[in-house]
């Protein structure tokens, strides 16, 4: 296992969708725009659970977590693209690519993990609601979300570090819009079937098992809804999970693809689409599909813009 030449080779080169002028302009906006929607949206919603009560709730709790993931989710790569496509500068150095993967593979596995304990929240909440407040207890929830913190950094540390213990020495280009393991795996000089390996690994227990339970915790969700006499509220329910099960499944479809494969099946062109589903898309979709057709956050809105009218109208007076 040599080191890294950093004296020789100081930094990696990054790819974008588009050399072309014209579509970089096209990129730049878009990007911007889901950027901006992503952040604002999440910070909201943040805001609103803090000074509203009544979203005070484990649902909540974990939603806020989502929220606050996805806002560093694609603050970690969005803005070196924009940086790249308004400089056309595609290098990083080692640190900020090594970085920039260590939170980025963080990220992304804690996400995978919430979204299972969100769904298991929802299961009990619909399937076992007497037992709600005693299952879902505030240890609980603390409990839960710090195992999926700390499993989530611990294992983007190995990652990351026996990634970077490897010699890039075939190629400077990574082939995709971020660091991102596998294709750094790629460049490497030596065999990297074993590190390979503890990725496959890592990636079924995290992605693979995360999304089994929360299909799992779905499926017993709408087989319950199944039962409910009341056809308007079978069908606010099962309309709202529905939605859920959209984005979670667009989630961890595109991450299992990325992951759960061989390395030498690896296309940059193809990989950097779905990447660009799960590290921009997803975190812009969230907060809309967990909260447009949510009833108590609409009335948390509501009740912050008629507090803000009220004072402002007595400053006024």
């Amino acid at each position: 296992m040599a080191p890294n030449n950093l004296t020789a080779e100081p930094y990696l080169l990054l790819m974008v969708f588009s050399d072309v002028p014209s579509m970089k302009v096209v990129h730049t906006v878009v990007l911007l725009t889901i950027y901006l929607v992503t952040i604002l949206w999440n910070l909201f919603l943040l805001l609103l659970r803090t000074i509203d009560p009544g979203l005070h709730s484990p649902m909540y709790f974990f939603l806020s977590h989502l929220s606050f993931i996805d806002i560093c989710f694609t603050t970690t790569i969005v803005p070196k693209m924009l940086s790249i496509y308004l400089t056309e500068d595609k290098s990083i150095s080692y640190l900020a690519c090594a970085m920039q993967m260590y939170f980025a593979l963080a990220l992304g596995s804690t996400e995978c993990l919430i979204l299972a304990i969100m769904a298991y929240d929802r299961h009990v909440a619909i399937c076992k609601p007497l037992h709600y407040n005693v299952i879902m207890c505030t240890r609980t929830c603390f409990l839960l979300v710090a195992l999926c913190w700390t499993s989530s950094l611990v294992n983007s540390l190995f990652h990351t570090v026996f990634t970077f213990l490897w010699s890039f020495c075939k190629s400077k280009e990574i082939g995709n819009f971020f660091c991102e393991i596998q294709p750094l795996l790629r460049l490497s000089c030596v065999d990297t079937r074993t590190h390979e390996m503890w990725v496959f690994v890592s990636a079924t227990i995290i992605v693979l098992c995360a999304f089994l339970f929360t299909l799992f915790s779905y499926i017993h969700i709408i087989s319950t809804i199944m039962k409910i006499h009341s056809s308007e509220g079978k069908s606010r329910v099962f309309s709202t999970c529905s939605s859920h099960l959209l984005v979670v499944i667009i989630f961890y479809g595109t991450i299992s693809t990325i992951y759960l494969r061989p390395i030498s099946s690896y296309s940059p062109e193809r990989d950097r689409v779905l990447t660009l589903l799960y590290t921009v898309v997803t975190p812009m979709c969230n907060p809309l599909i967990y909260t447009m057709r949510n009833k108590e956050v609409k009335g948390a809105m509501r009740r912050a813009i008629m507090k803000r009218f009220k004072t402002l109208s007595q400053n006024m007076t």
